[in-house]
Parts: C-alpha cells; structure tokens; sequence
C-alpha cells in the first residue's frame, strides 16, 4: 500500500468566491507522480516535489487568490502503477495536471491517461522522443529533453572525435529502446556502425556479462542508453574490468550531475554528456539551487528539478489567461501560443508538437584537480542552438503537426 501526501498552500485570504470559481473544484490541484525510492529518486524524486514548491511561490498564483495543493506518489518505475495512479488521480482526487513522470514506460501511460480525462501532464524526467513523435496528443508537453536530443548531442560528438564503432548496452524498456534507436541513427548517419547490442533489466546490480560481451566486440565505444544507477554501476564496473587499458571508450548517454557527484569526479573524469541545464549555469540557476537545497542539503538539482518548475510556471500563466483549469487542451494549447521564459531555462517556445524548445549544452566532466568547490562538475564544451537541439518537426510524424 502506497502513502500519498498531501502539501497544502493556500492563500491567507481569498480574494472572492468567484476567484476560485474560475478553477475546477475551487483549487489547482498538481500531481507529482516520481520514483521516490529507486533507481531515479536522485535525478527526479523528493527534489521534483520541492521544485514544484518553488514553482508555486515564484508563480504569484496563491497570492492572487487561488488556492494550489501538491499530491505525490511512487510510481515504481511500472507503468501499470503510474497509470493507475494517474485515473484515480483525474477522476477522484479531481488533479488537474502531472508533472515529471521519470521512467519513459510511465510517462507514455500517463500521457494516455491525460488524454482520455482531457487533464496536463507536464514531462520533465522522461526521455522518450516518442512522446513528441508517434505518441504524441493534444494534453502532453515534454519539457527537458529526449532520447533524439541525447543522441544528437553526445552521440554525434563521440562520432565526430572517431568513435565510428559501437556496441550499446541498453535498459530494456521504452526509454533505453528509444535512446539506442535514436543513437544508432545518428552513428550509422556519420558512416559508423554498431556492433552489437545488449540489454538489460531496470535496476541491474551486475554488468559483468554485458561489459564482457561489449569487449568482445572490439567496439570503440561502448554505449550506455541507460540512467541512474544503472548508468552508475555500469561505469563503475567498466573501471574494474579495464575498459579504458583495451581502447574502449564509455559513452553516457543519459547523465545528470546527481550521477557524477555519486561517481565522484575521478572516475567520472572526461566523460562527455548533453544537458540542457546545469545548476551552475549563472547567477539565476545558482540562486534557485541554494532556495532548493534549503529543502535537499547537500543534493544538486538536475535537468530534471529544473524542468518540473519551468514546467509549472509557464502552466500556472496559461491558467491564469484562461481564468480556467478545467480543459487540459485548452490549457496546453495556451502553453504553445504563449512564449516561454523563466529564470532558468529562459525563452522558448512550446512547439505544435508539445516539444518544448531550449538550448542544449555539451558538457565534459572535470578532473579533480580542475574543480574548484563542491559541484564544480563540467566544463563547456558547446552549446546547441534550440533550433537544433529537438528533432525537426517534419520528422516526428505526430499528428498535432501535419506529419
């Protein structure tokens, strides 16, 4: 039995009975449905909760009479639980948007269940690009990135530097299917070819034999299209197995700075990845970290955290305009006419496809000797344009867009 709780923040004093009328219920109710206790709790978790939080204070939305509650559950990583929490949610708990979703499986179902109730799911964890491609629908935006983006960004700049060969080493559900059939596009596109592949269930503990079969292969690069530990404990065991002493390079494909801080920067050290923000970026990213960790001491905010409040704010500006909450396409289809823009990811735009569009970052992982306090991960090494960051809009095939 699963506990779900409950955060209340309600004005001081409503400013009229029909300020609240305008939303169904009399409140804008927000479901973070997240691992809270596995293999992503670090990337999405607690830290997506206290996003939220920020979110709503930062948004004005209390101060002007509305009342908000946050309701949060453990969807395990199944999609079967997510999607059950996500009709009971909509159709008893009266929620009227979700956000985060961390495993692919569950945000797909979630962004079904959104559809059939006319409600909002807000994607910030989840990695699919199917989300915005052949799953697409009119209640679904994806925020932070995705797999076509991931592939696009670290895999074209593994190819470019001779990383022609590749054999993946793959999670096996949505999210890691999506990220080594995007990958394997852009290495094959570049004249480069995959070796081989192998998968493997959520939350693996031993990669022995899966690295032994990558060895085997002779690849120069052995790719992860996983997350979380078990992109940790991937690269962890690679270091014991010598992978590097035989020529063979590692390529994360997903990482975010929870992962380097739990690796630590001499092992992590030269690794290459693609984020789309980093909570060292400048004054506005470092001064909501230090407001986020007031709440996670000791815990960097990821890619992820800052989706969820980027997400939020710019949902709590199209209600407002709307004056309503009550039809979830009417409020997505307000998120795509209105520009985006907040303290950290900027301006943008959501696309017809429910693509949010930003700037990616190639980041390397520092050295130990080159970091300079707690959290100094990366480095710069280029920055994608938005416009070429996300998959062309012609390439999706989702309806929403002609394709």
């Amino acid at each position: 039995m699963k506990v779900i709780c409950y955060v209340a923040l309600v004005a001081a004093a409503l400013l009229s009975s029909s300020a609240n009328a305008q939303y169904s219920d009399g409140v804008v109710k927000i479901g973070v449905l997240t691992d809270m206790s596995s293999i992503y709790s670090d990337i999405v978790g607690p830290g997506a909760v206290v996003a939220a939080k920020l979110a709503i204070q930062d948004s004005g939305v209390v101060g002007k009479g509305i009342k908000v509650e946050i309701i949060f559950a453990d969807h395990q990583n199944k999609a079967d639980i997510g999607s059950s929490f996500a009709n009971s949610w909509f159709d008893v708990d009266k929620v009227d948007v979700i956000v985060e979703g961390g495993s692919s499986a569950v945000a797909l179902a979630v962004s079904e269940a959104a559809r059939q109730k006319n409600r909002v799911m807000l994607a910030s964890g989840a990695a699919t690009s199917d989300l915005t491609g052949s799953k697409c629908n009119a209640n679904t935006i994806h925020w932070v990135y995705d797999t076509w983006n991931l592939a696009h960004g670290t895999g074209n700049a593994v190819v470019k530097t001779g990383g022609d060969s590749w054999f993946f080493i793959t999670a096996d559900y949505a999210f890691g299917q999506a990220l080594e059939r995007d990958t394997t596009a852009v290495v094959e596109a570049a004249g480069g070819r995959v070796l081989g592949k192998v998968r493997h269930p959520l939350n693996t503990y031993d990669f022995s034999s899966f690295l032994l079969q990558a060895q085997a292969s002779k690849a120069k690069i052995i790719g992860l299209a996983n997350a979380g530990n078990d992109t940790i404990n991937a690269i962890k065991q690679a270091g014991e197995f010598g992978i590097a002493k035989n020529g063979q390079k590692l390529a994360g494909l997903l990482l975010f700075a929870s992962d380097v801080v739990a690796l630590g920067l001499p092992v992590a050290q030269g690794l290459v990845l693609t984020e789309t923000w980093y909570w060292d970026m400048n004054d506005d990213s470092r001064a909501w970290t230090r407001r986020w960790q007031a709440e996670r001491p000791g815990k960097f905010p990821t890619m992820a955290h800052a989706g969820v409040y980027s997400s939020l704010i710019h949902y709590f500006k199209a209600i407002e305009a709307l004056r309503s909450d009550s039809d979830g396409k009417a409020v997505v289809a307000k998120m795509k006419e209105l520009p985006t823009d907040d303290p950290l990811f900027g301006k943008g735009i959501v696309r017809a496809d429910g693509r949010k569009l930003h700037n990616a970052y190639l980041f390397e992982v520092k050295a130990p000797d080159e970091s300079r306090y707690p959290g100094d991960l990366y480095k710069l090494r280029a920055t994608i344009p938005a416009a070429e960051a996300f998959r062309p809009l012609a390439e999706g095939h989702c309806a929403l867009a002609g394709g």
